[in-house]
C-alpha cells in the first residue's frame, strides 16, 4: 500500500525495507547516502535496505510504498532498481505517464506485484548505461560480490574472478558503460559504508577501522581526509546527525523568495550574515554543491511550474527575471537538454 507523509525537514530516513519514494510536491533538494540530488521531480526513487534519505526542506509531500524483500529479489533483474552504482535509481515519468497512474491507484498485493514488474521494464527502456540485459546481470554480480565482500581487502581480480566464467573482461565492461572502474566501485562501497559508521554510531574511529577491514586506523583517517577533504572526527561533528543543522533549510528559503531577482554569492551571504568565502565554503561542506547551482536547480524548477501554466514564453522570461525570452530560452535549453515550448508542448499532450 501506498503511505502518503509529510517528512520533518534534515531527519535522517533510514530504509529498513525495499521501498520505493515519489515526492508529490515540494521545493529543495533531498539527500541520499551523503549526496545531495535536485532533480527528483516527476521521479520514482528506489532505495534499498541500508540506505536513507533525508528531505532538505520542510514543505513536501511524499508517497512511500514498501517491498517485502523476498518479493523485490525473486528475479534477478529488479536488482537494476535497488541496488544503485553511482547514482540514485528512479523512474521517470516522463516516459511512462502509465505507471505514474498505477502508483496512484494501488489497493492490493497484486497491483504492487506489478509495480515492481512495470518499474523493472520501464528501468530497463530508459537503459542508463546504454547495455544489454546479460550486460547488465554481469555488472550487477559485480557489485553484488563488492556489497558483499567489502570488508575483506578483496582485490579487482578476485572480485572479476567470481563473474568471468560467462567470458566476458568484466573490467572493461564496467568501465565503457558505467563509467568507473571496479577499483572505484570498491572504494566508493567502503568509504559509504564508513561515512555512515562516522556518522549513525558512537564507535571509536579506531574501531570503525578494523570493522571495515583497515589494519592500520592512522591509514584509514589519511584514506578517509584525502576522498571527504575532512578528517573522521570532523565530519561526524559536522553532519550532526541529532541536532540537525537548519543551514539546509535556511538558505533554500532564501532561495526561494529571491531567485528570481537576486543571484549573487554578495547578496545571500549578507542575508546569512557570513562572507562571501564562508558562505561558499558552508554551502559546500553542508550541500556537496555550490550556490550557483543551488540558483540553477531553483531557476529550472520555477520555470517548470510557470511553462505549466497558461503563461506565454516573454511573460515567463520576464517572470524570472531575463532580459529577453532568448536569454531565458536558451538558459532552459541548455540545462534541460529541450527548449521551453517543447517542455510546454510535452506537458498539454
Amino acid at each position: 500500500m501506498v503511505i502518503k507523509f509529510t517528512p520533518e525537514i534534515n531527519k535522517v530516513y533510514f530504509i529498513n525495507e525495499y521501498t520505493l519514494f515519489q515526492i508529490s510536491s515540494g521545493n529543495g533538494g533531498i539527500q541520499v547516502d551523503f549526496k545531495n540530488y535536485f532533480d527528483w521531480q516527476n521521479k520514482a526513487i528506489y532505495l534499498e535496505k541500508g540506505q536513507y534519505i533525508k528531505f532538505l526542506s520542510d514543505d513536501f509531500s511524499v508517497l512511500k510504498m514498501e517491498f517485502p524483500s523476498e518479493m523485490v529479489f525473486r528475479n534477478k533483474e529488479v536488482r537494476v532498481l535497488f541496488k544503485h552504482l553511482i547514482s540514485l535509481g528512479y523512474i521517470n515519468f516522463d516516459t511512462s505517464h502509465h505507471f505514474e497512474n498505477i502508483i496512484h491507484q494501488i489497493e492490493s498485493n497484486d497491483q504492487v506485484d506489478n509495480v515492481i514488474d512495470l518499474s523493472t521494464k520501464q528501468w530497463y527502456y530508459q537503459n542508463p548505461f546504454q547495455a544489454n540485459k546479460e550486460e547488465y546481470q554481469i555488472i550487477f554480480d559485480t557489485k553484488d560480490v563488492i556489497d558483499q565482500q567489502y570488508t575483506s581487502n578483496i582485490s579487482n581480480k578476485e572480485i572479476t574472478a567470481y563473474i568471468d566464467e560467462k567470458g566476458y573482461n568484466v573490467q572493461s565492461l564496467i568501465k565503457n558503460k558505467v563509467g568507473v572502474s571496479v577499483k572505484s566501485l570498491l572504494s566508493n562501497k567502503k568509504l559509504l559504508e564508513s561515512k555512515k559508521e562516522i556518522a549513525f554510531t558512537d564507535k571509536s574511529i579506531k574501531e570503525i577501522s578494523y570493522d571495515l577491514g583497515y589494519n592500520d586506523p592512522a591509514y584509514f583517517n589519511r584514506v578517509f581526509k584525502n576522498n571527504v577533504g575532512k578528517n573522521p572526527l570532523l565530519f561526524r561533528e559536522e553532519f550532526d546527525y541529532k541536532n540537525r543543522d537548519l543551514f539546509s533549510q535556511n538558505i533554500m528559503e532564501l532561495l526561494q523568495l529571491y531567485h528570481t531577482k537576486e543571484r549573487t554569492l554578495e547578496f545571500y551571504a549578507s542575508k546569512m550574515n557570513l562572507s562571501p568565502k564562508a558562505l561558499s565554503k558552508k554551502v559546500k561542506d553542508k550541500m556537496q554543491t555550490s550556490l550557483g547551482k543551488l540558483i540553477r536547480y531553483q531557476m529550472i524548477d520555477t520555470s517548470k511550474l510557470l511553462l505549466s501554466q497558461d503563461l506565454s514564453i516573454k511573460d515567463i522570461s520576464l517572470e524570472l527575471g531575463f532580459e529577453e525570452p532568448n536569454h531565458f530560452s536558451h538558459f532552459f535549453r541548455h540545462y534541460t537538454g529541450e527548449s521551453p515550448s517543447r517542455f510546454k508542448n510535452n506537458k498539454v499532450q
